[in-house]
């Protein structure tokens, strides 16, 4: 058996927190055991109150106090994590966790160091919105892809697992929108073997809570030059 880390920040997610829980705990793929490990980053509405009330629903929790931001929850989790593998969740249901048995499957197959789930590779559906996203995403994976020789379609995928060894948290500099390229990059410079797999995204609109925007393009495409020249 594989144990995999889900790692599953959360800020002011009180509508969506339990569902999302619910479902990763649903998930039951023959040869893989899941440790869910929840970090709610200081949440000011009744996202603490929620998890407290249902500890069933996870192994591990980490309280952040203030809210410092996505990045150091990421950071804070991985610090708790034991498994073989990581794997990050959103818990805004943008991403289903009914799609674990696809990204699992070039593992169980291939043994693969990583597997990046991609909402351009014919998912089963996808919600239609925000052009200029797609744009940036489409340029920050051509500039990844460039740098690494990789062929990645969609790296800004909330979807990344890997396997744990190939990143310390230790290691990480930054805590910010950039920090998902940094582990990316980390994980390509010492893994050998990465896969991707389609699929389904429910992306949510700005008024329903969506937080990154244009400029976070700019230290992302950074991050990636540092990490490929002086990481």
């Amino acid at each position: 058996m594989k144990k995999i880390t889900v790692i599953v920040p959360a800020y002011n997610e009180e509508q969506t927190i339990i569902n999302l829980l619910e479902r990763v705990n649903a998930q039951s793929v023959a040869g893989f055991l899941f440790e869910i490990i929840v970090i709610d980053d200081g949440s000011r509405d009744g996202t603490l109150a929620a998890l407290e009330d249902r500890s069933d629903l996870y192994d591990k929790i980490v309280k952040q106090t203030p809210n410092q931001g996505k990045g150091a929850a990421v950071i804070a989790g991985l610090k708790q994590a034991s498994g073989d593998y990581v794997l990050f969740q959103d818990a805004d249901l943008e991403y289903n966790p009914d799609e674990y048995e696809g990204l699992l499957f070039p593992v169980k197959e291939f043994d693969a160091d990583i597997v990046m789930g991609s909402r351009f590779l014919s998912p089963r559906y996808t919600r239609v919105h925000y052009f200029w996203h797609k744009v940036g995403n489409r340029f920050i994976t051509l500039i990844f892809n460039i740098l690494f020789n990789t062929t990645f379609s969609d790296i800004y995928s909330c979807y990344l697992l890997y396997r744990r060894k190939l990143v310390d948290p230790d290691d990480l500099r930054s805590t910010g929108w950039e920090q998902h390229a940094e582990i990316l990059a980390r994980a390509r410079k010492k893994g050998d073997v990465f896969y991707e797999v389609p699929i389904s995204y429910h992306g949510r609109a700005y008024a329903e809570g969506k937080k990154i925007k244009a400029q976070h393009v700019i230290p992302v495409i950074w991050m990636i030059i540092k990490q490929r020249f002086f990481g």
